[in-house]
């Protein structure tokens, strides 16, 4: 057999079961057919084939990030960035945001996206006013860092039905202020059921996936476990996979049952019309049902077992009692689906153990793969359960690099057990790694970094205690990935019969010093042996 494409000359990072190191790899069509020395491949390579010298640099399989969010990465890149470098007060944003309704019909939304109250000199969330003095006649909505929380302008809480007369919703909050009056504030249920009006047109989600697809191949990734959006959840995955059929998001997608709003009612859609987990092909196949259990880390909304180091009187927000959960969860479990849930807390992690343990008693199941994403706090006794159930953990190592200093404000001593590598890895508890992009950058060379070094971005230690070695994080970011999808076996390390799914970085990644990981960057990415990224010209011999 002869090859199209034979690297040579490198660093080739396998992930395998060993974690060889070889130096080529020689690809027909869309799979790998050899791995080994350039000797060895020699015999791969005629007239035809493509011949890359790597020159040392790092071949790595191609990333997989098992958890970000497809369509809200792409939406954001239609809307305005509260994250530009010109961005350093409220007033910044309000410009930006008066030049978007100045392009945008009268009626139709304006969002902004990434608005951080840290990273602004008022050190604040806008006002309800404040939006109103831009326009009434456009419903506005800036939404923070998190995606769990967000403001609204009057157009935008009309809209949405929000009125000093309306309840918060159970798991959120519509936030009044002394006199009852709407602030604008919308803080984790109240704020995702604001999307059941703000959501965006067939048309908009096409182009924001497009969009979102090729910035993720840029960064190297070629495989995506999508975690829902903002709207209709059906209506989003049946976009979605028109978009990969039509080739214009061209990377793998492991589409989770669950939206940000009414995940409920988007798990019971997918049950009765007898769809389950496994469903598709290798460019696009449906994932595990997911719901909300709690909120977001940096909010910090997330349930705990025990209160906040910076507030003694806060444990949090639960989406859902744990009679609820097992009843959703319970029940897709039955029907063959593998389940997750966004669970934070330590209180939240619990009750989704509680839930899989329950769930696995009525209806035995080998190799479920149940899985929690996230698990942000998680001590001793939840790691030892989740090893006895067999779930799979998804942790955001990205974050304790991005957030790690409000961690150790609002979690004390507890960023210790924060997304804890370390201790997945020595207790074999199997860890996908992922970005939660856009909540966080999607770099995956930014979150090896992360795990590597456990260092906030301003130098600060973030539960030292859980660093991990480089090949252990990249094989997060790859075997791991397809082993919470079911597809080990087909892709996440570089071995013959896999797909030539592929990255190559602007060095070697092994010889680089532990704290410039992030400095590297992806020069090529590869998805079914085809080159879709080139950042600079390949050294063809």
């Amino acid at each position: 057999m002869k090859a199209t494409v034979v690297f040579i000359n490198g660093e080739v990072i396998t992930s395998n079961r060993d974690n060889q190191i070889q130096e080529a790899v020689a690809i027909n069509g869309n799979k790998i057919v050899a791995v080994g020395s350039g000797k060895e491949l020699a015999s791969f390579i005629d007239a035809e084939t493509k011949v890359i010298d790597l020159e040392g640099k790092s071949l790595l399989p191609g990333f997989i990030d098992a958890h970000l969010h497809l369509t809200i990465y792409g939406t954001n890149l239609l809307g305005v960035s509260c994250v530009e470098p010109h961005i350093k007060s409220l007033e910044d944003i309000f410009k930006d945001i008066k030049m978007k309704v100045s392009n945008t019909k009268s009626g139709e939304w304006v969002r902004a996206w990434g608005f951080d109250e840290n990273n602004v000199v008022e050190k604040r969330f806008p006002t309800k006013e404040e939006l109103d003095l831009i326009s009434t006649d456009h419903p506005i909505v800036i939404i923070r860092t998190c995606n769990h929380t967000s403001i609204a302008n009057s157009k935008a809480l009309e809209l949405a039905g929000y009125t000093e007369q309306a309840e918060s919703p159970k798991g959120g909050i519509v936030e009044k202020d002394y006199s009852g009056e709407l602030t604008g504030k919308l803080v984790e249920n109240a704020h995702m059921e604001l999307f059941n009006v703000a959501s965006y047109n067939d048309q908009e989600l096409k182009k924001a996936m497009k969009l979102a697809s090729n910035t993720f191949i840029e960064a190297g990734i070629t495989s995506v476990h999508d975690a829902g959006g903002y709207g209709s959840g059906p209506d989003i995955l049946r976009v979605m996979q028109q978009n990969v059929a039509s080739g214009d998001v061209k990377i793998r997608i492991y589409a989770m049952i669950g939206s940000l709003t009414n995940s409920k009612s988007f798990i019971r859609t997918m049950i009765d019309a007898g769809i389950v987990t496994g469903l598709g092909d290798e460019k696009f196949k449906i994932g595990p049902a997911k719901i909300f259990t709690d909120g977001s880390s940096t909010g910090p909304t997330i349930a705990t077992r025990t209160p906040y180091d910076s507030d003694p009187a806060d444990t949090g927000i639960l989406y859902y009692n744990q009679e609820e959960i097992n009843g959703i969860l319970g029940e897709a479990h039955e029907k063959g689906f593998q389940i997750t849930a966004h669970a934070q807390g330590d209180r939240a992690i619990e009750m989704l153990l509680n839930c899989i343990e329950d769930a696995l008693q009525k209806h035995p199941r080998v190799n479920h793969r149940h899985r929690i994403e996230h698990a942000g706090i998680a001590p001793p006794d939840l790691l030892k359960r989740m090893k006895e159930l067999d779930v799979v953990i998804v942790p955001n190592p990205v974050f304790m690099y991005v957030n790690g200093d409000s961690y150790i404000k609002n979690y004390g001593s507890r960023v210790e057990m924060m997304y804890p590598a370390r201790d997945y890895i020595d207790e074999s508890i199997p860890a996908a790694f992922a970005s939660d992009s856009p909540v966080t950058f999607c770099n995956p060379l930014l979150g090896i970094h992360a795990s590597v070094n456990r260092k906030s971005r301003t130098g600060i230690d973030v539960g030292s205690n859980q660093r991990i070695e480089v090949l252990e994080a990249i094989k997060a970011y790859t075997l791991n990935g397809a082993y919470a999808s079911f597809d080990e076996n087909v892709k996440g390390s570089i071995e013959v019969g896999k797909l030539a799914d592929i990255v190559v970085l602007s060095d070697s990644i092994l010889n680089s010093d532990k704290d410039k990981i992030k400095n590297l960057q992806v020069e090529m990415t590869m998805i079914d042996g085809e080159i879709l990224f080139e950042k600079v010209s390949s050294n063809i011999i």
